[in-house]
């Protein structure tokens, strides 16, 4: 068995797809249908269903899967920690939600210090965020509403005030019952917390619309679609041009901690640990202006 296979099988397994899973290694069709059969042939029995839809994991498929994943992490680790030196360099994977106002300037900072440091980043939910950081999927995340986990390691950024906006007609308490609530999917820490005001206060909604960027979420407020629930700091200068309403919410619904998160029992690597400095030793930017000209 060759640790090729094993990332055939979990690139398999993780597309559903053959053809997916070959385009992302750089192979031929053909060549990933035959490592998979002959893995299967080692292993005297299928890992997956193959039907019209693609390649779905049966039983022993899952059995393989979570073997697979934590012997190509730590051949991952492995690597990391031969190559790790004084000057950072490599790899490094990081996902973020939409809303760390901070995260350009850090990014800035620690390229312009680190510039051998190859990043890269996805957004996403919080929860599905998590998820990627406990699969080695991800170095690391900034998360918000973040509970504590055995496995993972947090590092506090910043706390936020969250604040209900609509657009810049005044709007009762009766009339925000009859707006749609604009939120991201699920999972997002924003969105719970809304979900639970709402439930306390008896209101029930016109309508859960759901979106995936910041952009699209500020944009359908300021045209009167709906409402949402957001970190102020987000739309600050928006409110101070009149673009936007705020309404203040309880304390229990208002505030939200942003926090870096990491595996407890990944290797700190030189790279990741400028990374975390750099998060406390970059500036506070001094305006929010670049969300303002998305609506200009």
């Amino acid at each position: 068995m060759e640790i090729r296979d094993l990332k055939i099988f979990n690139s398999v397994a993780f597309h559903g797809s053959v053809s997916k899973a070959a385009n992302e290694l750089s192979y031929v069709q053909s060549h990933v249908t035959t490592r998979i059969k002959l893995l299967e042939k080692e292993l005297h029995t299928q890992l997956f269903h193959r039907d019209s839809r693609g390649m779905i994991l049966n039983p022993e498929g899952k059995k393989l899967l979570s073997y697979t994943e934590n012997v190509l992490s730590m051949i991952d680790e492995m690597v990391k920690v031969v190559k790790d030196s004084d000057q950072p360099s490599g790899k490094l994977d990081l996902g973020t939600v939409e809303t760390v106002i901070r995260l350009p300037h850090i990014l800035s900072s620690y390229y312009e210090n680190y510039p051998n440091v190859d990043l890269s980043l996805v957004t996403g939910v919080t929860e599905n965020l998590v998820g990627q950081v406990l699969t080695h999927k991800l170095d690391g995340a900034f998360v918000t509403g973040f509970e504590e986990h055995p496995k993972i390691i947090q590092h506090e950024v910043f706390q936020e005030e969250l604040t209900l906006i609509s657009n810049n007609k005044d709007i009762s308490l009766d009339e925000f019952a009859h707006k749609p609530l604009l939120v991201f999917k699920s999972g997002c820490s924003y969105r719970a917390k809304l979900t639970d005001w709402v439930n306390a206060e008896g209101i029930y909604p016109a309508n859960i619309i759901e979106f995936g960027t910041l952009e699209t979420i500020l944009g359908c407020v300021v045209s009167g679609l709906g409402v949402t629930l957001l970190p102020k700091s987000t739309i600050r200068h928006l409110e101070q041009d009149g673009v936007v309403r705020c309404m203040k919410l309880p304390e229990k619904y208002s505030h939200v901690t942003t926090v870096f998160i990491r595996r407890s029992d990944a290797y700190l690597t030189n790279s990741m640990q400028k990374f975390i400095e750099t998060i406390y030793t970059t500036p506070e930017p001094k305006q929010t202006g670049w969300i303002r000209y998305q609506f200009e």
